[in-house]
């Protein structure tokens, strides 16, 4: 259980508990830190850590033998040599066994110097990533059991975050784990079977009494949100976490609004702009 709002996270909480209740802005490295490294590879994680990322975000799926691969698109052609190595064009990462995945080139496209870079399996990046800081487990693919089964067997229960857009999925996650911290994504991309326009997609109280259905402790939506908004998921007991931002300014914007996190390909780009934020606009000289 979070520590109520105002009040310092007890030393011995788990870290995740503790990252939500320090009462300070979170960094979130998307992918890791991408802007310097492959996406979703272990390099790129090893710089989000170096750069102090509270979180190292990641995102999963399942490997045709039920493994889970660390990788965003269910498609593997963006990020992999599959389509050179396999001589088709976008074969599935579920169409694949995590061995055959683990045989790809995940590094080349990015930068030469990254040749030979592996999918990970998300046990490889967690225990990379946990050993000083704190998973943020996007699930593209794959059941609430597995991911939770996972979580327990490693010791790993609120030692890390578990988001994602599918909010019946994460309901699942707390009937199974009601201890796990959880993030809902938003905003979905479509409302029975219809593609939202740009003013639906807008943080709203219709849309926090929906995704609190799902028991999270963290909205992560899109750069559209006020600060009525953010008050009002505050009232609700809800954090506020936005993605993907790599703009300093826009970054101080949303942080004068109240979110609770920035989602960054680029880590020490927000750091900067959270310090910047500090500093007296006519210092004394």
């Amino acid at each position: 259980m979070m520590a109520a709002s105002g009040a310092l996270p007890a030393a011995d909480a788990p870290a995740a508990e503790r990252l939500l209740n320090l009462g300070r802005p979170l960094v979130i490295g998307h992918r890791g830190y991408n802007v310097f490294a492959p996406e979703n590879t272990l390099p790129s994680f090893q710089f989000a850590k170096a750069a102090g990322a509270d979180l190292v975000e990641l995102d999963y799926h399942l490997s045709q033998d039920g493994i889970p691969i660390v990788i965003h698109d269910r498609e593997l052609d963006r990020t992999t040599d599959a389509v050179e190595k396999w001589g088709a064009k976008k074969v599935r990462v579920d169409t694949k066994t995590a061995a055959e995945l683990q045989s790809l080139d995940a590094g080349r496209w990015f930068g030469p110097q990254y040749a030979g870079t592996r999918l990970p399996l998300l046990t490889e990046a967690l225990d990379l990533i946990q050993k000083d800081s704190v998973t943020l487990i996007e699930r593209k693919g794959g059941d609430a059991a597995g991911c939770v089964r996972l979580l327990r067997e490693r010791n790993l229960i609120n030692q890390v975050v578990v988001q994602s857009f599918d909010w019946a999925f994460l309901k699942e996650v707390h009937a199974l784990a009601p201890e796990q911290i959880v993030g809902a994504l938003g905003p979905p991309g479509s409302r029975q079977g219809r593609k939202l326009t740009d003013p639906e997609k807008v943080l709203s109280p219709e849309w926090i009494a929906e995704a609190k259905q799902a028991s999270p402790s963290v909205l992560g939506w899109n750069q559209q949100v006020s600060r009525e908004a953010v008050e009002h998921a505050h009232q609700q007991g809800l954090k506020v976490w936005v993605y993907t931002i790599n703009e300093p300014a826009q970054a101080a914007e949303l942080l004068d609004l109240g979110v609770d996190g920035i989602i960054t390909d680029n880590p020490s780009l927000i750091w900067r702009a959270i310090a910047l934020r500090r500093v007296p606009a006519n210092p004394a000289r």
